[in-house]
């Protein structure tokens, strides 16, 4: 299944990633759920959901919600820490259900790891199908534009006790991040790719899958999008209701 299904699930990728925490979390949701005005106990499908930390804030807010992950790691953890969550492990390339969820979200650049254009393009074909109609979506990713021109190429960092050692590149389309990781005299490597899909390309699948563009911004503080200053390339959707 490709790079992710073996990193994500370790507890070298939370340490490197722990300022992606439940306060961070909680501002994304928030700052969505006072967009989406859902009612209580709609039913919300969270792609790529990890270890739960957006599901369990939508839940804070009353939603019922389906996570789904390719680490198993990762989703035993999050129904650990959330018993009463819908947490499973499922390839977000195939449909989870048919028409049932009032709403779907894509956080923390949580696409891109495959390499086509078609396996990109059935993530929007099963958000699509798992939508009822009047659905809603929204879509966290990168700003290539951005990421290019701050490219840091290597970086040193320590969290706790272990050292990490990243080595980034762009090669033919892909981010690559090489991460060392030392601990206890011993190393290991690790390594993520996502291909640097632009605003125009995710719109693109986000038609082609029979979805509505309402907004495009940079965040959870719902700034205009601008394509050569945003961080962040945040894309608001809806299948429409006929």
């Amino acid at each position: 299944m490709g790079w992710f299904k073996h990193w994500f699930g370790t507890r070298y990728y939370a340490l490197l990633y722990g300022h992606r925490d439940a306060d961070d979390a909680n501002i994304w949701v928030d700052a969505i759920m006072t967009r989406w005005e859902l009612p209580i106990n709609s039913r919300v499908l969270d792609l790529g959901c990890g270890r739960g930390r957006h599901a369990r804030r939508f839940m804070h807010h009353g939603m019922r919600v389906t996570g789904i992950d390719i680490s198993e790691k990762s989703i035993a953890e999050a129904q650990e820490l959330e018993p009463k969550g819908d947490f499973r492990v499922h390839d977000m390339r195939v449909p989870v259900e048919s028409g049932t969820f009032d709403a779907a979200c894509c956080l923390f650049t949580s696409l891109g790891y495959f390499e086509s254009d078609e396996d990109d393009q059935r993530v929007f074909d099963a958000v699509s199908a798992a939508l009822r109609p009047g659905g809603l979506f929204v879509l966290d990713f990168m700003n290539p534009k951005a990421v290019l021109r701050d490219l840091v190429i290597e970086e040193s960092l320590r969290r706790e006790n272990v050292a990490f050692e990243i080595r980034r590149a762009v090669e033919e389309g892909v981010l690559v991040k090489r991460i060392s990781v030392s601990e206890g005299g011993s190393t290991e490597q690790f390594e993520e790719r996502v291909r640097l899909l632009h605003p125009d390309e995710l719109e693109r699948m986000a038609r082609a899958a029979g979805l509505e563009l309402l907004d495009r911004t940079e965040g959870p503080v719902m700034s205009p999008f601008l394509p050569d200053h945003s961080r962040r390339f945040v894309l608001w959707a809806r299948k429409p209701l006929a």
